[in-house]
């Protein structure tokens, strides 16, 4: 078996499956091994489907042998985060609440990711109901970041964003309501991308739907942009799918960003930002520069959202939840309690106001991106830290606000706009560090194509995680 395998992208392992170089069940086995050797030691799939990716390894190499028409991803293993539902396969959404549940149907973007040839092995492991950017919950415990075993992986995509370092397939799925796709990447030194809502169908919809993306965690821009090509187009179920067919990501990634107008802001105004981390960011920066973009420091001046993001945000939860916090209290993680009974200091007034807030707010980011074609920024304030804790121990505590080191995610989610995160360097401690390239609302293939331009300029699929490296 070659040694390399689980390091290809998906572009190059879709080309070997089609001219019969590799066999899907080869691949889908050798993905398997290699999930039995690091998972223990990681916990990033808390569900294994091993027997049944191995069925439908069996039937997409059939498929090749027969000269089908294959799908774009076929036969590629991946992924399937725990808050997506999975027909017939516990979906347990990280909590004890739902520990047993089995579903009786799939979300869509899981119908289109079987439609697209992806095989999954399992479903990745979530805070519990996603509530926390932090990879652990009360069900399946800590999930270890693959650079430094017992830091945080990130959330809620914890899971996901682990697999996709640690070697564990090339494409992951992923969902992201106040940078749940964005978080575990950087942290994990890998791309992540939050599509613009609606892009990727979201049916059956949570309850935070008008704040929540799915968006695939992959190691490289090329395959971010095949599994966004496969998962995207109009959905009738989802009333705020768009209704236009997307863009041809792949064929077009490569065009180039000469001449765009980028803003960098280091801290969108008034957001604390870690040195080690600003600096690494700065020096991405630069590499705009040289890629011919004209490169202006900002502060957007939007101001700070952070009071409707946490109206909006626990009164979503406290709609879901609320009715079972008193029963449940000794049962849920103890900060999602409190941010429970958060939500319900709320009243509707408060909510409709955040609501109304929210729309004055867009307006101003939709200003903005008339003059600017894309915005730079810090993925994260901080580098990922003790797995134990909700927020780093220099940071100011607080019993459930960890969205005060993820200020640079959550705007992007109140304003449907799309935005990746691509690694761009290491703390002294060897830690990855992000940064984010975000444009205007519709403007997804910019935000691939620039993230694919500065990928070519900056490479840093090269770099393996010392827990995955080796093997």
């Amino acid at each position: 078996m070659d040694d390399t395998l689980h390091w290809l992208p998906a572009t190059e392992l879709v080309r070997l499956i089609r001219t019969k170089r590799l066999s899907p069940v080869e691949l889908v086995a050798h993905t398997i091994e290699r999930v039995e050797a690091l998972n223990p030691g990681l916990n990033a799939i808390c569900t294994p489907t091993f027997e049944r990716a191995l069925g439908d390894a069996r039937a997409a190499e059939a498929a090749v042998m027969r000269g089908d028409p294959l799908p774009p991803l076929h036969g590629v293993p991946t992924t399937v985060k725990d808050l997506a539902l999975t027909r017939g396969v516990r979906t347990m959404s990280g909590s004890r609440l739902y520990e047993d549940r089995i579903p009786a149907l799939d979300h869509v973007h899981v119908e289109r990711m079987r439609e697209a040839g992806l095989i999954s092995l399992g479903k990745t492991t979530v805070p519990e109901f996603g509530w926390k950017g932090n990879g652990d919950s009360p069900v399946t415990g800590i999930t270890h970041n693959p650079w430094k075993h017992g830091y945080n992986a990130g959330g809620s995509s914890a899971g996901a964003a682990v697999c996709a370092a640690a070697g564990l397939g090339p494409v992951h799925q992923g969902s992201d309501g106040a940078g749940s796709v964005r978080m575990p990447a950087a942290f994990c030194g890998v791309y992540g991308l939050k599509p613009s809502h609606g892009r990727i169908p979201y049916w059956p919809m949570p309850n935070n739907g008008s704040i929540s993306h799915v968006g695939p965690i992959t190691r490289t821009v090329g395959d971010a942009a095949l599994m966004l090509q496969a998962l995207a187009g109009p959905d009738d179920r989802d009333l705020t799918s768009l209704g236009v067919p997307p863009d041809d990501y792949p064929g077009r990634l490569d065009e180039g960003i000469e001449g765009l107008r980028v803003a960098f802001s280091p801290d969108l105004g008034y957001l604390p930002v870690d040195r080690e981390v600003a600096s690494l960011v700065r020096e991405a920066a630069v590499a705009f520069t040289d890629l011919g973009c004209h490169v202006e420091e900002v502060n957007p001046g939007w101001g700070d959202p952070i009071a409707m993001e946490h109206c909006l945000f626990a009164c979503g939860l406290a709609g879901m939840l609320g009715h079972l916090v008193d029963a449940w209290e000794d049962r849920f993680d103890p900060g999602l309690v409190a941010l429970i009974r958060h939500g319900l200091t709320y009243t509707a007034a408060d909510l409709g106001r955040a609501q109304g807030e929210r729309l004055l707010y867009y307006d101003r980011v939709r200003a903005f991106f008339e003059r600017y074609d894309l915005l730079l920024t810090p993925s994260l304030s901080v580098a990922a830290f003790d797995a134990t804790r909700l927020i780093p121990e220099h940071w100011e505590q607080h019993p459930w606000d960890w969205l005060r080191w993820a200020g640079f995610s959550y705007p992007f989610n109140l304003t449907w706009l799309p935005a990746a995160t691509c690694p761009c360097g290491f703390t002294p401690d060897g830690l990855p560090v992000g940064v984010q390239i975000v444009a205007g609302r519709f403007h997804d293939l910019r935000v691939l194509q620039a993230s694919r331009a500065y990928e070519l300029a900056r490479p840093w699929a090269q770099h393996k995680p010392p827990l995955a490296a080796g093997r």
